[in-house]
């Protein structure tokens, strides 16, 4: 169990100095207990205090790094079960297999292409965190060197051999490997390379109790940074033992567990194994391997992963303003909807489909979507007036139409008013599928 407020405030200076930008010594032992603190922020704590206090504020689950440079993967330091509770910090990394049986041109085409994927969803570009290598021998040991040269991402070491493993490391330790795995037979030599090298180790046990305890020999064997394999392959089994390993880490502070894990999806077809990677991001994996990665595989789960791992109170959004989507000119419609990024993406989607260039004046609604500011009264006839007013659409377009989402056609008259009866508000189509439709057949500058 974590050390109480009172527990901590009794190794603390006990000043009230205000340096840690707490007014208190106990109001900062109270944050530190509850993990709103680092024990950094107290530049006159003492090295015993520090000691004793190590366990106390250190995060429940680890911050553990994986690769180094621009792309490194980070993972774990996380502090709730739930992601409504606050929110989840550090996205699953999405890794795929690679084989290093194969021909050294094809082995780096094939990482080459990993480090390239990129898709784009309402505004984030969204890629793949890293290459797994699996093999054996020297053929491991040379395809280790080509990984490392011509990898723009992390990768991951898969070889259970430590004699293997290390010259593996003597070619590429400076990338900052991910080491796997750490078993019952070879723990102590696979810790002291994590250690030397110092890169994290991923351990692998058959149960959980295994796995506790080749935790605590890793940590005590030198290797800090610790990467969770439970052992687990079906989904069912995986699911419990991620869950598991989350909430002894966070409820019961049991540190063997304080670390993020590692999950292997294996279904039956493609179908299968994506649906088993969606569930491993949800609950609670750190990093999951894929078997292959179909563009239809990774949209699927970039969507499921972006979505866990968006706030939940703090929507994604754009910037208010004008935007163009298209070339639009002086004839093109002027459409205005809010700034949920969801909402404007799909408009522009839509607006791009039919092929008509228009003018988008987005309204700062905190990122809520049409109905809901509306209900919220964060996109009214005020508003919007407001931002047409300030967003200059008006020196860009010879009319003056302004087309109004469908579903608060109620605002048109107000909107009429606040805009003093220059702009003409025409109701557009309720849902946004229906704007191509309408900009092919019902938009028109004259009249």
């Amino acid at each position: 169990m974590g050390l109480t407020g009172l527990d901590i405030f009794k190794q603390l200076p006990k000043t009230n100095c205000g340096d840690c930008g707490v007014p208190t010594c106990l109001a900062f032992a109270m944050k530190l207990a509850q993990k709103q603190a680092s024990l950094d922020q107290c530049p006159h704590v003492s090295d015993d205090a520090k000691a004793a206090l190590d366990g106390a504020s250190a995060p429940p689950i680890k911050l553990i790094t994986v690769g180094a440079g621009e792309r490194k993967l980070e993972i774990g330091n996380e502090t709730v079960l739930f992601r409504h509770e606050e929110t989840f910090y550090h996205p699953t990394g999405i890794a795929v297999l690679v084989d290093a049986g194969l021909p050294a041109e094809e082995l780096a085409k094939r990482v080459e292409e990993v480090g390239e994927v990129a898709l784009e969803r309402v505004g984030q570009t969204l890629r793949l965190d890293a290459v797994a290598l699996r093999g054996e021998g020297e053929a491991f040991v040379g395809a280790a060197k080509v990984v490392a040269e011509k990898s723009a991402v992390p990768f991951i070491l898969m070889n259970e051999d430590p004699e293997v493993m290390g010259k593996a490391l003597e070619a590429c330790a400076e990338k900052k490997p991910l080491i796997y795995a750490g078993t019952a037979e070879n723990i102590e030599a696979m810790a002291a390379l994590a250690k030397e090298h110092g890169c994290a180790l991923a351990v692998r046990g058959s149960d959980l109790s295994s796995l506790a305890e080749l935790s605590e020999k890793a940590q005590g064997a030198g290797a800090t940074d610790l990467v969770l394999d439970s052992g687990a392959r079906t989904p069912a089994e995986v699911l419990a033992n991620e869950t598991a390993i989350r909430r002894a880490a966070l409820r019961k502070r049991f540190r063997p567990f304080g670390f993020p894990t590692i999950a292997f999806p294996r279904g039956n077809d493609a179908q299968g194994e994506v649906q088993e990677a969606a569930s491993y991001i949800a609950k609670y994996a750190g990093i999951v391997v894929l078997e292959k990665a179909d563009p239809w595989q990774l949209l699927a789960l970039f969507t499921v992963r972006q979505n866990i791992y968006t706030d939940p109170q703090k929507p994604l959004q754009i910037e208010e303003g004008l935007y163009e989507i298209g070339s639009p000119d002086e004839n093109s419609p002027v459409l205005v909807t809010t700034n949920f990024s969801l909402t404007y993406f799909t408009v522009e989607g839509d607006v791009e489909a039919s092929r008509v260039p228009a003018w988008a004046v987005v309204v700062d609604t905190e990122g809520t979507s049409v109905l809901t500011a509306w209900a919220a009264e964060k996109f009214t006839a005020e508003t919007i007036a407001e931002r047409v007013k300030a967003c200059g659409v008006g020196s860009k377009v010879k009319h003056r139409k302004l087309i109004l989402p469908g579903h608060v056609a109620v605002l048109s008259g107000k909107l009429e008013e606040e805009l003093g009866l220059e702009w003409t508000v025409v109701v557009g189509p309720r849902e946004s599928s229906g704007i191509p439709s309408f900009l092919r057949t019902a938009w028109s500058p004259e009249g």
